[in-house]
């Protein structure tokens, strides 16, 4: 499997069922599909989902004699493409648990979780609870084999993150390639391709809509050398269409904004989080959270996106 990957699976209700477009194995080498089919698919605006497997015991709770192998699959419903072929996914509304305890973690916070194409996995922890900063954590006291630890940024703030590698059985990222693209423009509001009466039609039948920001963390660039080509990805949950103004408007879910690189990664002030209401001129109103004070900040901007339904 490789390539334009156009395989479309109906499950017995006639439904697309999610589709397995590529594998690594423990050592995070591939061993099945290709990245360039995981790319193409989220270049059409298809969700990311991506199953792993450990065991308890090894991953848990390490004093735990429960072997128990464990399926795992989680939802990354921010999704960047670099470059046009490097993908990474984050989870942008995911909150610490605790299995086989309370069900939650000690301490309120948000859990973004990222990981790359490569296996490569990060995690941003903004705690929301302003209690004191906890120290930070000395991993060399870790004694789990499965864990590889590469860096940790800023253990003192409220705003933890670090870069990692835990030795899942097996990473499958799966799509749900159901998306149609039906509007594009510049950041002037310059049409591509499309109507922005075809999108407003389709939302108002009660179909989804997506949009994919181009440029959307450029400015996190700033003072770097780079110009890193980018997309992300990010649902809209509330659309507005001014029918005399032919404009549409939309109000994505939570964005987690990370500096690009390839593999992309946490460090030190170089991601933030909020969110967006975007415009079929371009226009990018942006209301972020420092994720180490967790004031708020309103900004503008202009980007090209594309609008995708479902």
């Amino acid at each position: 499997m490789s390539g334009n990957n156009e395989l479309r699976n109906k499950n017995d209700s006639g439904l697309q069922d999610w589709e397995l477009v590529c594998s690594l194995n423990k050592k995070r080498e591939l061993v099945f599909g290709s990245d360039e089919t995981l790319s193409n698919a989220i270049r059409r605006g298809a969700d990311l989902r991506i199953y792993t497997e450990f065991r308890h015991s090894e991953h848990i709770d390490r004093t735990s004699k429960n072997p128990e192998l464990v399926q795992e699959v989680s939802d990354f419903r921010v999704t960047y493409l670099m470059e046009n072929r490097w993908v990474a996914g984050i989870m942008n509304l995911r909150q610490p648990v605790a299995l086989m305890g309370e069900g939650f973690g000690p301490r309120p916070s948000m859990s973004f979780f990222m990981y790359n194409q490569n296996g490569l996995q990060s995690i941003a922890r903004p705690h929301l609870d302003g209690l004191p900063i906890q120290a930070q954590p000395d991993f060399s006291l870790n004694t789990d084999p499965n864990s590889h630890y590469f860096d940790w940024w800023d253990g003192e703030t409220n705003a933890p993150s670090h870069n990692f590698v835990y030795d899942f059985e097996t990473y499958q990222f799966m799509v749900h390639d159901v998306w149609k693209e039906v509007f594009s423009h510049e950041d002037d509001g310059t049409v591509i391709s499309g109507s922005v009466e075809d999108l407003a039609r389709e939302c108002a039948s009660g179909r989804d809509v997506k949009v994919a920001i181009r440029g959307l963390c450029s400015d996190l660039l700033a003072g770097s050398d780079q110009n890193m080509e980018h997309e992300v990805f990010v649902h809209v949950g509330s659309n507005y269409f001014y029918t005399k103004q032919k404009l549409f408007w939309g109000g994505t879910q939570p964005v987690v904004r990370v500096r690009p690189s390839i593999p992309i990664r946490y460090e030190s002030k170089n991601w933030d989080f909020g969110w967006l209401l975007v415009r079929t001129d371009g226009h990018v109103a942006r209301w972020l959270v420092d994720p180490y004070t967790l004031k708020f900040k309103k900004s503008q901007t202009r980007h090209a996106i594309r609008w995708f339904v479902r």
